[in-house]
């Protein structure tokens, strides 16, 4: 090669991939202004694009944005009007009197019905199960006793220990003529999609869909990421049961994570919210389903039709517990559960406790949860010391400064991962479902939280907020000042990216 051409190729390439680099960072960056998004996400992903060559511009065209396939944003579309008119239909179903409840609940209420459209119900009865054997057990049991119909939808769902137990009782009651069918997330739960545990169960008569397909071809279509985090079990459309666990036994999950079994808590719930859970269990498989199902729900009178397949139905009061479910993601109302934690945390005036085992707040969750305390409100926030997350663990360290400045209590706690989420206010109402403190469940994830309207309810979740933090030991300020600075340079680099995670 003579001289001149070598000279050219290596100043014409060069500048070809430089004019390119620029290009795309230029073109990204004025992309991810112009969508408005909260600051924090804004900042992070610039970062991201300006500091990163090329590399940065893949990540952020493969998970910077909320994509759902288009077959699956049409679908949604389709369904919309069956699913208004049934959450119309829930209005008059079981009204709650407002009367004895402090006057926070109703605004809150309000808020929740007008942003996602199902009402709170009152007649429930709430019985919480906080042990996995119980839980399990109690799951196991409601199988075995179906006549009709058992759903259940789950983010994680690994086989062993009593999940066995379960899964022989599906394939018992399947035997039996009960309709089973399990939803379960793409990437959550993508052992066992893959394993042989699942084409037996398949074999046995159970239905089982994969929520949010992932791989690399799809990455191109949708954001991959986005996924459906909700744990709901409901059986004959009278029996629900909600929470923080996975489908998983803790004794046989993730224990080379060195964080200890997983704590969780879930709740069974009879009575008129029920139908609300089987409802968003229906449309989350009708959205999953294959063409030739779409075709059998398009035909006439598909509303009534629907309800009869999948058991959704008035269920009789059972109790005395308003309670008002919550479903949120990345739909047609993203900033719901956000919104609503806002609200919740700044209606406090006495107390607020929150349980998460991801907290990375964005700007407008920190400044609530500072303002709660220094207005006087005892602001306890329970977090496991073990994170099976490093990011996670950093991200959240990076903010017990400011927040334990303000008087907000920081408890560590030492018995597993905690994986409860929870919020009690004023030992008044509380907030019980599968929403983490982080950005991840604000804006990405497809979550189901209970917004409980009950004092002796909530104070039982509140006895169990005090054994955690008989377990936990509270983060001090003169520690957390005192911390070596490898570990502050550590946080403050998670905190950059906090809002991505």
């Amino acid at each position: 090669m003579s001289a001149e051409k070598v000279h050219w190729f290596f100043t014409i390439y060069p500048t070809i991939l430089l004019l390119a680099d620029l290009t795309i960072r230029i073109g990204l960056s004025f992309r991810v202004i112009m969508l408005k998004r909260p600051h924090g996400v804004t900042f992070a992903w610039l970062i991201v694009i300006l500091l990163i060559p090329f590399l940065g511009a893949i990540v952020y065209l493969f998970v910077g944005e909320n994509r759902i396939s288009e077959k699956r944003a049409a679908r949604s579309r389709q369904s919309q009007d069956y699913y208004q008119y049934w959450l119309n239909s829930l209005r008059n179903r079981s009204p709650v009197n407002w009367d004895d409840m402090v006057d926070t609940c109703l605004p809150l209420h309000n808020q929740a019905e007008q942003l996602i459209g199902i009402p709170a119900l009152a007649g429930n009865q709430l019985e919480l199960i906080e042990t996995p054997d119980d839980i399990l057990d109690a799951i196991a049991n409601d199988i075995r006793q179906a006549r009709s119909t058992c759903h259940l939808q789950f983010y994680i769902w690994q086989e062993g220990g009593k999940v066995t137990e379960i899964e022989n009782a599906l394939c018992e009651a399947a035997a039996r003529g009960v309709t089973c069918r399990i939803l379960l997330d793409s990437i959550g739960s993508q052992d066992f999609l893959k394993s042989e545990r699942k084409n037996a169960l398949l074999e046995a008569g159970i239905k089982i869909r994969e929520a949010l397909p992932a791989g690399l071809i799809k990455a191109f279509f949708a954001r991959i990421d986005i996924r459906n985090h909700r744990k709901i079990v409901v059986i004959d459309g009278e029996i629900a049961y909600t929470g923080s666990q996975n489908m998983v036994d803790p004794r046989y999950f993730k224990q080379d994570s060195g964080v200890g079994q997983w704590v969780d808590v879930m709740v069974r719930i009879t009575g008129p919210v029920v139908e609300s859970l089987a409802g968003t269990f229906t449309s989350d498989w009708y959205l999953e389903s294959d063409e030739q199902y779409v075709q059998i729900l398009e035909g006439e009178d598909t509303f009534d039709s629907v309800r009869q397949m999948f058991d959704v139905h008035i269920v009789e009061k059972t109790g005395e517990t308003p309670v008002q479910l919550v479903p949120s993601g990345p739909g047609l109302v993203p900033e719901a559960i956000h919104s609503l934690l806002l609200t919740t945390i700044y209606s406090a005036r006495d107390e607020l406790v929150l349980t998460t085992p991801y907290f990375v707040p964005d700007e407008p969750l920190l400044t609530a949860l500072k303002s709660a305390a220094q207005r006087g409100v005892n602001v306890t926030l329970i977090v496991p010391r073990k994170n099976d997350s490093k990011l996670v663990h950093y991200a959240s360290r990076s903010h017990y400064l400011e927040l334990a400045k303000s008087g907000v209590r920081i408890m560590l706690f030492n018995g597993g991962l905690l994986h409860s989420k929870t919020i009690t206010v004023d030992r008044e109402f509380a907030l019980f479902g599968s929403v983490n403190l982080d950005m991840r469940s604000f804006w990405l994830n497809f979550e189901a939280t209970l917004f409980i309207y009950d004092r002796t309810f909530t104070d039982k979740i509140r006895t169990i907020l005090a054994h955690y933090e008989d377990q936990s030991e509270e983060v001090q300020l003169d520690e957390i000042e005192s911390r070596p600075v490898i570990n502050r340079f550590k946080e403050n680099i998670a905190l950059l990216i906090g809002p991505l995670l």
